[in-house]
């Protein structure tokens, strides 16, 4: 969470210095969610992902400077400095993005599933996607195909109270999603977002029933964004003293108590953590900089269409 965190935070002082451009849509405060639910998976599950997806990225363990050059738009970067902040993409660690596209993964992340549940492959497939995302229509027919088809999905729903600037409760009658979820005939539960070792639990119950044949699960991950929707966004819509009392709910100070009460950390491995997490980001964008931007000769590769 503290890498999470520190990387988005330098993301931001290096895109108002403009070496980073396009949308920057951050992940501040919902770490918990990566941190807690991508270490429950083997290396051969996949995961599918948003548009909010550093921290996905990283848990997932794409490494550092391939993420940092991506953000760049460097040809190091993981999708080759085509991507940007949205689109990161690594089909060696099973990680298909990155979609700018609301509610774009979920079709990709039933196809995957069925691909591994036709194969007979003993893998999962999880699929991280927002509010937002739930109130569009691919969610209802993918979760409908994943339950009748028993596909191996988890579909973990960050819900961080925000579809852009609108507020769940002004978009959805029931703002209950995992009770709605649970109506497509699926294993369905909400779990605190804030809380890394409780999604942690969630998300491995959840895997080991759907290693075990019970088909598709729900998780609602209740979270919140501590920053607007993206740089470009005014964030008007929300009350400063709903943000302060969310923040007062932070998943990292509140772990890092938890973990000084069982005496597993204290102030000395802190520093010693961060500093490290510092170093890792220097040398990140110091290979970014130092990494070749693509020439103009190469524009019209991987492009499918062609003039005849």
């Amino acid at each position: 969470m503290l890498r999470i965190r520190s990387f988005e935070e330098r993301c931001v002082q290096l895109y108002s210095a403009e070496k980073i451009r396009g949308f920057l849509h951050l992940y501040i405060g919902e770490e918990a969610v990566a941190a807690g639910l991508l270490g429950e998976l083997d290396t051969d599950d996949a995961v599918v992902s948003a548009y909010r997806e550093h921290g996905h990225a990283l848990a997932r363990g794409i490494p550092m400077t391939a993420v940092m050059a991506e953000m760049f738009g460097r040809t190091t970067g993981c999708s080759g400095g085509r991507g940007g902040s949205m689109h990161l993409f690594d089909a060696g660690r099973r990680f298909y993005g990155g979609n700018a596209i609301v509610a774009g993964g979920l079709p990709l992340a039933v196809g995957i599933a069925l691909a591994d549940a036709m194969a007979g492959a003993p893998r999962v497939t999880v699929c991280l996607f927002g509010d937002g995302a739930f109130a569009e229509g691919e969610f209802p027919e993918c979760a409908n195909l994943a339950a009748l088809w028993h596909l191996p999905l988890l579909f973990a729903c960050e819900n961080n109270q925000y579809a852009m600037g609108t507020a769940l409760r002004r978009e959805h009658a029931n703002t209950d999603l995992a009770l709605r979820a649970a109506g497509y005939g699926m294993a369905a539960w909400p779990v605190d977002g804030m809380d890394a070792e409780a999604v942690a639990a969630a998300s491995r119950r959840a895997i080991q029933m759907i290693r075990g044949g019970a088909g598709p699960c729900f998780l609602e991950c209740r979270t919140y964004r501590f920053r607007a929707h993206s740089l470009y966004d005014a964030d008007r819509y929300r009350d400063k003293a709903e943000i302060d009392q969310w923040k007062a709910r932070d998943p990292i100070p509140r772990l890092t108590a938890q973990l000084r009460a069982a005496e597993l950390i204290d102030d000395h491995r802190y520093a010693e953590l961060q500093s490290a997490i510092d170093a890792e980001i220097d040398a990140a964008i110091t290979a970014a900089e130092n990494a070749p931007e693509e020439p103009v000769t190469d524009l019209t590769r991987h492009v499918y269409a062609e003039r005849t």
